[in-house]
C-alpha cells in the first residue's frame, strides 16, 4: 500500500523493473509472450476451481480488508463454507476426486452465487 500510495500521490512514473521489483507486478515477460502468459496463468488459477467458490473467496478478501472486526470476515466465510459445501459444485468436485475426472462445476458465477454478507439474509 505504501508504494502504491507513492506512486499514486507523486505522479512519478516507474518503469516495469522497479514495478516488479516492489511487487506491483506478478510476473514480467517479453511483449510478444503476454498474451500466451496470461493465458497460461489463467488457466492454472481457474482449471481445478469452482467458478464460484473462487469468486466469493475474492470477494472475502477484498470486502473484509476494511471490516471493523475479524468477526464479520469469519461469519461471512462460516455462511460460504456451509452454503457452498451442500451444492452441486460440491457434489460435482467429490464426484470428480472419487472417479478421477476433471470437475465440470455447474454453478455459475452470474446466477448462483450467494450473498455472504447479509445483504439478503435474516438477521
Amino acid at each position: 500500500m505504501q508504494r502504491a500510495l507513492d506512486s499514486v500521490y507523486s505522479g512519478r512514473l516507474i518503469d516495469a523493473a522497479e514495478a516488479y521489483g516492489s511487487g506491483l507486478f506478478y510476473a514480467l515477460h517479453p511483449k510478444a509472450s503476454v498474451l500466451d502468459e496470461a493465458l497460461a496463468l489463467a488457466h492454472r488459477i481457474t482449471e481445478h476451481s469452482a467458478p464460484v467458490s473462487a469468486a466469493l473467496s475474492r470477494q472475502l478478501m477484498w470486502r473484509m480488508l476494511g471490516t471493523d472486526h475479524p468477526m464479520f470476515a469469519h461469519r461471512a466465510e462460516s455462511r460460504g463454507i456451509n452454503l457452498r459445501g451442500v451444492g452441486p459444485d460440491a457434489r460435482e468436485g467429490i464426484a470428480a476426486f472419487l472417479e478421477k475426472h476433471p470437475a465440470v462445476f455447474p454453478d455459475r458465477v452470474g446466477t448462483d452465487s450467494p450473498d455472504l454478507f447479509g445483504d439478503d439474509l435474516p438477521p
